[in-house]
């Protein structure tokens, strides 16, 4: 699988310690509907783009944010873009096929979320708390086809105090992680692709589910199998695991 990572520009040369398929979080969508930039080091050339925003970005000016976004591409000769947005906006499926199209005319791919499926590759995120992983991608590559499909690995680190109905915990930072597993038992579910073990606090149980770099290794490999071939991960999260995970040490995109 051909993994990239995802970076902030004050990361990169960590990052390019292990491969040259880099994901730049150096941009996002102001809150005057244009594209704002962080600053790359001087020389970077291939990649691609990942916008992200805030809760003061605003998609009001798709059609002048999609040329912004291009003419960056073309500039740095990034290979793509990746949508990775938190906030929810009406716009975004037209922006996306609108972006998309632009993109393509150049050679450039998008990724983008499930709710924008016909504008390019979708994301799919392996970090589940009920169902089965199989399952997930399964039905996601029987759905967009495995070719269009690209894995986000979001690192699980999450406690569920139980009972858990509608599949909500708390983030955990990894230094909380490890303080809560010292001790305990951690077994592995096969059906989600992660590890998990239980406490109990003040009488009540919690469930902590998390990944580790052989569980990441177990999902590629998973998505391998169905003929999914590109996915992220993201610095700093993964810092840790980088030296362990499947990188495929390649010259820098075109």
């Amino acid at each position: 699988m051909q993994l990239y990572l995802a970076t902030a520009p004050q990361h990169l040369a960590q990052a390019l310690d292990h491969t040259a398929h880099i994901a730049h979080m150096a941009y996002r969508i102001g809150p005057d509907g244009q594209l704002h930039i962080q600053s790359l080091p001087a020389g970077v050339q291939g990649g691609l783009m990942l916008l992200g925003d805030t809760p003061e970005s605003a998609l009001s000016q798709p059609e002048l944010l999609a040329g912004q976004i291009l003419q960056v591409c073309l500039r740095w000769n990034f290979a793509g873009v990746v949508l990775d947005l938190q906030q929810s906006y009406p716009q975004l499926p037209a922006f996306a096929r609108q972006l998309g199209t632009r993109l393509g005319r150049h050679g450039r791919r998008l990724y983008v979320p499930e709710s924008c499926a016909g504008a390019g590759t979708v994301l799919i995120c392996t970090a589940i708390s009920g169902g089965t992983l199989a399952q997930r991608l399964s039905e996601a590559a029987a759905r967009y086809g495995a070719g269009r499909i690209a894995l986000d690995l979001q690192r699980l680190a999450m406690d569920f105090l139980l009972p858990a109905p509608q599949g909500e915990g708390t983030s955990l930072s990894l230094p909380r992680l490890r303080q809560l597993m010292t001790g305990r038992p951690v077994y592995f579910s096969n059906e989600l692709g992660v590890r998990y073990f239980t406490y109990v606090q003040g009488g009540r149980t919690h469930f902590v589910l998390f990944d580790d770099a052989a569980t990441l290794i177990q999902k590629i490999r998973l998505a391998e199998d169905l003929g999914i071939r590109q996915g992220f991960v993201m610095l700093p999260e993964t810092e840790d695991l980088l030296s362990q995970l499947p990188w495929e040490k390649k010259e820098a995109e075109p």
